[in-house]
């Protein structure tokens, strides 16, 4: 069925032909849980803008949160070279000085 415009004459149908009454409760919960499902896609539809930017919204978080990862790690990396480099700096220094005889 497509259209509302074809449930009347189906309902009509349906009851001249005597169903039972265990038919008919089956009819009524099938179009009852036909309803359901068209409100809930209704609603789904009419949310679904809202869901849409809170994922955005998270996703933006995410990044922002990944970059600041990232800053963090470059600058941990630069202070590490900047230390190393003193190191072999002062390394090279006292090199000469702690040689006071000659071998």
């Amino acid at each position: 069925m497509e259209t509302v415009q074809e449930l009347i004459p189906l309902a009509k149908e349906l009851m001249a032909q005597k169903p039972s009454r265990k038919l008919v409760r089956l009819y009524v919960l099938g179009g009852v849980l036909a309803l359901f499902g068209a409100v809930l896609g209704l609603m789904e539809t009419l949310c679904s803008p809202f869901t849409a930017a809170g994922r955005l919204r998270e996703r933006e978080a995410a990044v922002a949160e990944l970059q600041v990862a990232r800053e963090r790690q470059a600058l941990g990396a630069r202070a590490l070279q900047e230390k190393s480099k003193q190191l072999e700096a002062v390394q090279g220094c006292r090199a000469p000085t702690n040689r006071l005889h000659a071998s």
